[in-house]
Formats: structure tokens, sequence, C-alpha cells
């Protein structure tokens, strides 16, 4: 997309160890503009689906997935990182962070994610896939069928989309990464 990809090279910074900070248009501040048009566009490429729900992962998913499912017009579910005393029904899985350099327990509610699902998967980001995967055991868990995963921007020098793709999984992502090598950006 390629107002994205303007947006990573104007406004994106670079740090060493593989990370890039989009804080000031993606995932602190937000950019409801931007947002709106990455959310039509990853509803574009899954058109041929049929959703019946969008979840993603606290916190940082939590924005583009709220627009996905509004044009999709069907409920969006976030995996809580934090286990709450009063969830029933309770599904769980690990999950690694790159970021954090942590696992934590993300859970949902299996009154909320059931065998009846179609399940839409947006992130902000695709890196070593260990949220992706920590919602495909969810989904397992649950019986409910994945139809895809969208990012907004993929770590292309990482593993995890590449592992995704290779368990057939219709992975999207709007802007890839080939490199941050001596903190700078180069797109895909």
């Amino acid at each position: 997309m390629k107002e994205l990809k303007e947006r990573i090279l104007r406004d994106g910074k670079c740090f060493g160890g593989g990370i890039l900070k989009v804080d000031n248009f993606i995932n602190h501040l937000m950019d409801p503009i931007l947002m709106r048009k990455m959310a039509k566009e990853l509803v574009r490429r899954f058109s041929d689906h049929q959703i019946n729900k969008v979840m993603t992962i606290e916190a940082s998913g939590i924005a583009p997935a709220i627009m996905v499912g509004d044009y999709l017009n069907v409920p969006v579910l976030f995996a809580k990182k934090r286990t709450p005393s009063t969830m029933e029904n309770m599904l769980v899985t690990e999950v690694f962070s790159f970021t954090k350099n942590q696992s934590y327990s993300v859970c949902v509610s299996g009154d909320y994610l059931t065998s009846n699902d179609r399940i839409l998967f947006i992130d902000d980001f695709l890196a070593n896939g260990n949220a992706a995967k920590g919602i495909l055991d969810l989904v397992e868990q649950a019986g409910a069928t994945l139809e895809g995963m969208g990012f907004l921007i993929e770590k292309g020098f990482q593993s995890g989309g590449e592992q995704l793709r290779r368990m057939g999984i219709h992975i999207e992502s709007l802007a890839i990464i080939d490199n941050l090598d001596n903190c700078t950006i180069t797109l895909r």
C-alpha cells in the first residue's frame, strides 16, 4: 500500500535489533484517516472469504481490527494479555513477545470464539509470527475456522510470514520491510 509505505519512510524510526517504531501514526498516536484506508485495503484483499468475526491481540491490533470489523459489519474479539477473574469458559495460549522479550498468556472466552466462527486475524506487525501462532492456537481450541491474517507491516527479514504461508494461511501485509540494517528502512 503506497500511502503506508511513504508514511513509514517519512515518519518511521529505526532502532537496533530490527525494531521499527511507528508509534507516531499507528500504535500510540494514531492517524485515523490512514487507519481507515488500511482497513479498507485489508477488507478488499480478503473479499473472497466468508468472515463472521475479526480477532486481534491487545493492544496495538485493536484499532485496525475495529476498523476492519466496521467495514465487514462483524464483531471484533481481542485476546486479552491478562486473565480476568470474571472470564468464563476460558481458552488460553502462550505467546512470546519479540518487542518485550517475554512470554505471556493470552485468553479469550470460549463463549465468544466458537466452532461457528470464521476468523480474520488483524494485527499491526508480523515479525516472528508468535502472536499469529497464538491466535491460531486459540482458533483451533475453539474449533473455529481461520480465514486469513492481515497485517499493517510485515518484517520480511524475520521468519513469521514465511512460516505462516508454508502452513497454507492466507497472509496479507500492506507493507513489507526487507531490511532495517544500519537503521535504514528498506521496503519491498
